[in-house]
């Protein structure tokens, strides 16, 4: 089968197209033809990095991915073949046949494309896991997303909105602040002519899902409310910070974060049967909505991912495989 493999770490180059070994699915694993796979920064940092400590020369990347169930292995007890489904996975997304564990996957929502479908996985997943199980956001509280026209903001802005919350945002332009609002922010501001301390602390933030860390940690607990929570899932500005101790004491702080493409099939099956039963009708009924900027084919891998490193786009890169 073709497949994007990194052959070397560098840049987008060397992502290459190739021939692999098509899956054979076992135990609970279905084997998902895939149409469509949404591109996320794991992506990029596992062709430019070595982030978990394991040899990752000659991997497909990919987290997310949408298609149609082709084969299944002897103890898959949901799907049958021809089901339309969306599925996460740890890797090997960039290519034209993927096995997964049949927890993992979810339906195709009603009326959406497979590019649609494939910006949903790791984006609904990873917000799940971060605001709403770790950081425990409740209905009325208000939230901070930085980044808030990435993939991650413009899926966390129409997730807390649909659930019952304010949420704020910050973003690099006026159109994307806009762009923000226009999807239901309450407020958004821009962080290269605006500063978010001065606009946000009158108002107090509760949650603040965080992907640039570095300098902006000091300005994040300085709008916290009382027992307010920051939770981190990437460190663009930087992986080191400052903390001011005194306040998280004062305050009643909470500071956590996570990576989920480590994480063990039992716990994301966990997330998955949550989210289908309390996201997946808001998906249905149009509360949240696919925001799909782009799609490339699969052989154009490496400009996909160059466009997401330019940071111009506003929602989900996907790349289409015949």
């Amino acid at each position: 089968m073709d497949a994007i493999v990194i052959t070397e770490k560098g840049g987008p180059e060397v992502l290459k197209l190739e021939q692999v070994a098509k899956p054979v699915p076992q135990g609970n694993e279905v084997l998902i033809k895939i149409h469509a796979a949404g591109l996320n920064r794991s992506d990029i940092i596992s062709r430019k990095s070595n982030p978990y400590g394991t040899d990752t020369v000659r991997e497909i990347p990919g987290l997310e991915i949408s298609g149609i169930v082709e084969a299944t292995g002897p103890e898959v007890k949901r799907w049958k073949t021809g089901d339309r489904v969306c599925a996460l996975i740890a890797g090997g997304g960039y290519a034209q046949y993927r096995a997964v564990d049949e927890r993992l996957c979810l339906p195709v929502p009603e009326g959406l494309s497979f590019e649609e479908a494939a910006t949903l996985p790791e984006t609904i997943f990873t917000i799940w896991s971060n605001v709403f199980k770790d950081a425990a956001f409740k209905t009325g509280e208000n939230f901070l997303i930085h980044g808030g026209t990435s993939g991650i903001g413009v899926t966390a802005i129409q997730m807390i909105v649909a659930m019952g919350g304010k949420a704020y945002a910050t973003a690099g332009t006026v159109e994307k602040c806009q762009f923000c609002e226009d999807l239901g922010a309450t407020m958004a501001v821009n962080y290269k002519t605006e500063d978010f301390v001065a606009l946000l602390k009158p108002v107090g933030i509760d949650v603040i899902l965080d992907m640039t860390g570095g300098e902006n940690t000091l300005k994040n607990m300085e709008i916290l409310n009382p027992d307010g929570r920051i939770t981190f899932i990437n460190a663009m500005n930087g992986s080191k910070s400052e903390i001011d101790i005194l306040q998280m004491m004062s305050k009643r702080l909470m500071l956590t974060g996570s990576m989920l493409k480590p994480r063990t099939d039992d716990y994301k099956a966990l997330l998955a049967a949550e989210i289908e039963q309390t996201i997946w009708p808001l998906i249905t009924a149009g509360k949240i909505k696919p925001i799909l900027y782009k799609v490339f084919p699969l052989a154009e891998a490496g400009d996909a991912q160059q466009l997401m490193e330019s940071s111009t786009h506003i929602g989900k890169i996907v790349l289409k495989v015949e």
